[in-house]
């Protein structure tokens, strides 16, 4: 046959579409020289006329044609409408197994649907006489190809790039219009009004271009010189507040909220050019799952520093919703629907009557009992954001709905309307403009979905009030009492990531001292904020208010005072499903979390199978580990010991620039002329960080009041006073917290303790908190550590060398948190330090004069020492280095550069450098350390880590029982 033959034919037929429509497919495969169902596939599994006909009730197919992985083709009558065949496709696109491509046809004209994952929709028109086009001929015999769909057909664009796109249109009008004075919120309400308004043209449920054309004619009219925008607007949110005629349009009842009054702000020109070119893009296919992230940063001016930044992806997000929400009802529905097959399975063609039998009406019964269970399930996520898990839980149950629906239609039994809507879930989220950007998000994703799937959106209105999504704090109500979570099926949530020592600064420290106390014997004091939302969801389900939970953390939940919401959860509960330590992203930062699923023991039979990190275990233990990798080992039994109490502490926290340059440090100690006749150096010493313990030492000091000089004493040392008051104060004062406001020149957390600890010491020990390698260095007495650093006030070469082996580091990794998104391990003074069983007569409560002629404390001293002399030498090599005296009689003396290629060799030399090399003096030196320090607890030199974390655990235990 020829293409002038096949337009022939087909253009002069009447024929209706069931007796022309496989004619037509056969003529057009050999027309193309591609193979016929029957050709290519005699049993009809993978490319077949009428896929999923039911040869027990007679029902026609849900495709006309189907090729698996190919497309899907319905055909109607010539002249008919194609939008119903294509509705029909979306319908059953699941059962379809989601072909690429969704085909209709009149047999005069081929429309070609593009249904890829995440892509913007595109549709390719062929007509009967573009067949004499070779490149249309070359596109419809791709269609046959699985090979070259992706490559010819899939779109290019993603719907999040789109949506990325159409989120920095608006960033920077809102911006403008902040700018000019107008309420932020009032500015973030109405242009959710407008991006809703571009949506709502875009996909159908406004008339076709009336937003767009509304805007071109405001804009003729403003180059007129009148400028009718705000009016204008206000006369269409007006409308759609009730819905009625708007010009010669007639336009639906939206209201939802989002269009409760008729206010607009007025636009200028360039505003209004600015709107009509982001009104001219196609807004159908916004990605809801990440449209709130990406607009709440635009929106929200507290967050603008987060535009351009990463947003989590709905992969990571379905990792929480999957297990807890959506497996256990799907393993539901399979089993439901075994027992539908065998009620209906000797109800065969030809016997269904008028009046349905004992086995019709039981199957009956279980699918609309399931069908109301779905309908009737509620979801919370009591940390909601700009709903992206609401939005994905949504989609979640429909498509479950939507798969329930096409099975029981398989069954024999009737089709239904979907019913899963936005009222299943509920939010509560204390930031307005999320709240907002969550109701819309959820209206946008319900309005895709419906289209989308071929089914008719409720008028009446079109938004549904969604109050069930609250703008207010989820854990204290305004009365200062805890807030009450309603009873739910599922908690699932992303809560606020905020330490514990931010939490004072940002929350204020009344709020915090509230929420502490509220909480006591819940939370530990030290918690950070995602360990309140974990505490009342345990709560909730101790009190058999929610079935499950799934929420995500920072991974430092698995180690310190954060673990103890882990340890509740263990005692009332299961965690049945976790993910140790994951990349996230959170506030536009890239972070590592841990999520963390878990459920009350009179659920458990839901959640059979208990998995961490996607490896099936027997369980999971609150730090986030399994007897699968720690041989039966819970380190989270381990106890702070008594005999390690009050030796480690973490440094100063300055809040404030209190550090400056050594040179300027100097330059004031000379020049000390202060009335009170002192000198600056009384107030001026070395600082380090966790930065000079694993790359070089900068060389800063700090500005150091002390613990409680007054403000009047202080003021005294002029230059550094001076600086404090132009550099600190301006931060300090209008703090939240007290401490900050009260005494501004003092270093926030000063550490009294700490320095009582130091003072009668030449040197301490100091680690880095975070570092990718623990390791441990002296310190002069003279030199303040910060925050970052942990000083253990310990001067003895033994204590280094028990501290710096093996033994304690494995132990230290057990035991510590995660930190950023390099997870380098977090040390901690009470989970690490504490815990760690030191050899007998060694421990750090006994005074190292104490074991100076004990032969293990000897031999572990002069293993340290010489690891410590060996890592100097390689630091600082005297050929590259000259040693100078400080300013300040006593402070430890300078390292420089011989010259300048001494200092570009010198800034390789780091001692994270070093142990990245190790070079065999290093591993050599450390396993003299190692086995002096085994000797010391009587044991074999080669342990396994295994057995090293047994010991040292039946150790902990054995001591802390005591």
């Amino acid at each position: 046959m020829t293409v002038d033959e096949f337009i022939q034919i087909w253009r002069d037929s009447t024929r209706t579409e069931r007796s022309a429509s496989q004619e037509h497919f056969l003529q057009l495969c050999h027309l193309l020289g591609e193979k016929t169902p029957a050709e290519l596939d005699p049993d009809g599994v993978f490319f077949t006329f009428e896929k999923g006909a039911n040869k027990t009730t007679g029902t026609r197919g849900w495709a006309d044609v189907w090729l698996k992985g190919c497309f899907a083709w319905e055909y109607k009558g010539k002249g008919k409408d194609l939008k119903k065949a294509f509705v029909q496709l979306q319908q059953y696109a699941l059962a379809l197994e989601n072909p690429p491509l969704l085909i209709v046809s009149d047999m005069e004209t081929i429309e070609i649907h593009t249904n890829f994952t995440n892509t913007v929709a595109e549709v390719h028109l062929i007509q009967l006489e573009d067949l004499r086009d070779p490149q249309q001929f070359k596109l419809l015999k791709t269609l046959f190809n699985k090979d070259k769909i992706d490559e010819v057909f899939k779109p290019a664009k993603t719907r999040d790039a789109v949506t990325l796109e159409m989120a920095e249109q608006f960033t920077e009008l809102a911006q403008r219009l902040r700018s000019r004075g107008h309420d932020p919120h009032q500015v973030a309400h109405f242009i959710n009004r407008l991006v809703f308004c571009m949506f709502a043209e875009d996909i159908g449920i406004l008339p076709k271009s009336l937003f767009t054309t509304l805007l071109e004619s405001v804009l003729k009219q403003i180059r007129t010189g009148k400028n009718r925008f705000q009016q204008r607007m206000s006369e269409l949110f007006a409308i759609m507040q009730t819905g009625g005629d708007f010009g010669l349009e007639e336009i639906d009842w939206f209201n939802g909220g989002l269009f409760d009054d008729d206010g607009a702000l007025p636009l200028e020109k360039a505003d209004v050019e600015h709107l009509l070119r982001a009104a001219r893009h196609d807004w159908k296919d916004i990605e809801p799952s990440i449209f709130g992230t990406l607009f709440e940063r635009g929106l929200d001016p507290d967050k603008r520093s987060q535009l351009g930044a990463h947003y989590t992806d709905r992969d990571s997000i379905l990792r929480i919703l999957e297990p807890v929400i959506f497996a256990p009802l799907n393993t539901e529905w399979e089993q439901i629907k075994l027992q539908i097959q065998s009620l209906l399975e000797n109800i065969g063609k030809g016997t269904r009557k008028a009046k349905k039998s004992k086995n019709e009406l039981e199957a009956d019964g279980l699918y609309h009992g399931f069908l109301e269970r779905l309908n009737n399930l509620q979801v919370l996520d009591p940390a909601c954001g700009s709903g992206n898990f609401l939005y994905l839980t949504l989609l979640g149950l429909k498509d479950l709905e939507n798969k329930v629906l096409i099975d029981a239609e398989m069954m024999g039994l009737e089709r239904q309307f979907p019913r899963v809507s936005p009222k299943s879930l509920n939010g509560i989220e204390v930031n307005p403009y999320a709240a907002e950007l969550a109701r819309v998000t959820v209206w946008i994703g319900q309005i895709q979905w419906v289209l989308g799937h071929g089914y008719d959106l409720p008028k009446n209105p079109i938004l549904e009030k969604l109050d069930n999504i609250e703008c207010c704090d989820a854990l204290l109500t305004h009365t200062g009492i805890e807030k009450n979570w309603k009873t739910v099926d599922f908690i699932v949530g992303n809560p606020p990531f905020l330490g514990n020592k931010k939490m004072i600064s940002i929350l204020g420290e009344d709020y915090v001292n509230q929420l502490r106390a509220l909480f006591q014997g819940r939370v530990a004091g030290g918690a950070d904020l995602v360990c309140y939302w974990f505490e009342k969801a345990r709560a909730q389900l101790e009190q058999g208010r929610v079935q499950a939970v799934g929420l995500v953390s920072t991974n430092s939940i698995r180690g310190g005072s954060n673990r103890k919401v882990l340890d509740r959860i263990g005692e009332t509960g299961q965690i049945f499903q976790a993910w140790s330590d994951e990349p996230w992203i959170n506030e536009g930062a890239a972070v590592r979390v841990s999520l963390v699923c878990f459920t009350s023991p009179e659920k458990q039979q839901f959640y059979p199978i208990t998995t961490l990190d996607n490896q099936v275990t027997s369980e999971i233990y609150s730090d986030l580990t399994t007897p699968n990798t720690a041989q039966t080992l819970d380190l989270t039994k381990a106890k702070p010991l008594a005999e390690n109490a009050s030796v480690a502490f973490q440094g100063t926290i300055k809040v404030g620039a209190f550090d400056i340059a050594g040179d300027l440090a100097r330059e004031w100690v000379k020049s000390s002329f202060n009335p009170n006749g002192k000198p600056n150096s009384d107030v001026l010493r070395p600082w380090a960080n966790g930065m000079d313990v694993v790359r070089r030492y900068s060389d800063t000091w700090i500005i150091d009041f002390g613990v409680n000089m007054s403000e009047d004493d202080a003021s005294l040392y002029e230059k550094p006073f001076e600086y404090v008051v132009k550099n600190v104060k301006p931060k300090r004062v209008g703090k939240r917290e007290e401490r900050a406001n009260e005494k501004w020149w003092i270093l926030q957390r000063s550490r009294p303790e700490m320095r009582l600890a130091l003072k009668p010491l030449f040197r301490f020990i100091i680690t880095s908190r975070v570092s990718k390698y623990r390791l441990f260095i002296w310190m002069d007495k003279t030199v303040l550590p910060d925050s970052r650093l942990y000083a253990i006030a310990r001067e003895d070469d033994t204590t280094f060398g028990i501290l710096h082996c093996r033994f304690h580091e494995l132990w230290s990794l057990k035991t510590c948190s995660w930190h950023g998104v390099g997870n380098d391990p977090t040390y901690n003074a009470h989970s690490c330090f504490e815990t760690f069983p030191f050899p007998d007569g060694l421990s750090p409560n006994i005074p190292a004069s104490e074991y100076a002629d004990n032969p293990h404390a000897q031999a572990i001293a002069k293993a340290a020492q010489r690891l410590n002399e060996l890592r100097d030498n390689w630091l600082n090599p005297p050929n590259l280095v000259q040693r100078v005296p400080e300013i300040v009689a006593g402070y430890p003396e300078r390292i420089l550069p011989m010259n300048a290629e001494a200092e570009k060799e010198l800034k390789k030399r780091t001692l994270t450098n070093l142990y990245n090399l190790k070079p065999q003096w290093l591993v050599k030196a450390h396993e003299v350390l190692d086995n002096a320090v085994a000797t010391a607890y009587g044991w074999e030199h080669h342990l396994s880590d295994d057995d090293v974390l047994a010991r040292l655990l039946a150790l902990n235990l054995a001591r802390s029982e005591k």
